[in-house]
């Protein structure tokens, strides 16, 4: 058991470093999230890291543990349709670079998911010489490492991917050292040249972006762990960083809030920048 003060400086801690709002209807999930800060430190006195963590020491290990990485590959699926079949072609039309940004990457099953999107549409349009790009970021070292390494777990009876993909395109397969009848499977090198993985915090000061860099953006199910006055900073952030014309798409239970004025909504969730704040 943690008391309530230890609960606090966690809570304290985890918006401190990484902009998370925890409520107090949270307090078991925290107890859960300091037993396995304890086992990543390699320390029972809880006390002893949290004073660590105040001091800057442990801070990315405190990150990883208090951060939600919950994922899957084609996660709403209507986004990646849209992806393909509208903005792809708009793309096409338009000409030029085109650059996406996928603001919260996790361990990176969105990234790959959208490289596939687009990699397939190039094949179902004829437009084999798009020249778009794909930065993905995310606060975590630890999941970005597991992105990077791009090797999950995967069940061929799994319903992960869309009947408009084929895995074996875009991933090389191996049998599971410990599950039969599972596989590892690994993006091939020619999907996974084409993301660039970043750490980044979303409640930054400063983003490392310029205005209107970027053709469309994903901030999914990431604004939830926020505060809506957090929300608010963030996706104006974000905003500035989109082009007029261009997509965000949000999170199934998010909404784009004191930006709705300045975005035309296009689909569940999917809005449209046309004009700036």
């Amino acid at each position: 058991m943690y008391s309530a003060h230890q609960l606090e400086r966690a809570r304290a801690l985890t918006y401190k470093h990484s902009g998370i709002t925890l409520g107090s209807n949270k307090d078991v999930m925290i107890a859960n999230r300091l037993d396995k800060l304890k086992r990543d430190v390699g320390h029972d006195d809880i006390d002893a890291i949290l004073n660590a963590v105040e001091r800057g020491n442990h801070v990315e290990t405190f990150v990883s543990s208090f951060t939600t990485n919950k994922t899957n590959f084609f996660r709403e699926e209507f986004h990646f349709d849209d992806l393909k079949n509208r903005v792809f072609q708009e793309a096409i039309a338009k000409g030029g670079e085109f650059k996406i940004y996928c603001s919260a990457a996790s361990t990176g099953e969105e990234p790959y998911s959208i490289l596939m999107t687009m990699e397939q549409a190039k094949e179902e349009y004829g437009s084999p010489m798009l020249n778009y790009s794909l930065l993905a970021t995310d606060i975590d070292l630890d999941v970005l490492k597991h992105a990077t390494n791009g090797v999950y777990e995967w069940n061929k009876n799994a319903d992960d991917f869309p009947d408009w993909i084929k895995p074996a395109t875009f991933f090389k397969r191996r049998p599971h050292p410990s599950r039969e009848g599972d596989y590892l499977i690994k993006a091939k090198e020619t999907l996974a040249r084409r993301v660039r993985f970043n750490q980044h915090n979303l409640m930054a000061e400063n983003y490392p972006f310029k205005p209107e860099e970027f053709d469309v953006v994903f901030c999914r199910n990431v604004l939830i762990y926020f505060s809506q006055a957090d929300q608010n900073v963030i996706l104006k952030k974000l905003f500035r960083t989109l082009k007029l014309g261009g997509t965000l798409y949000l999170g199934h239970s998010e909404s784009p809030l004191e930006l709705t004025p300045y975005v035309e909504r296009y689909g569940q969730n999917i809005f449209v920048k046309v004009k700036e704040f």
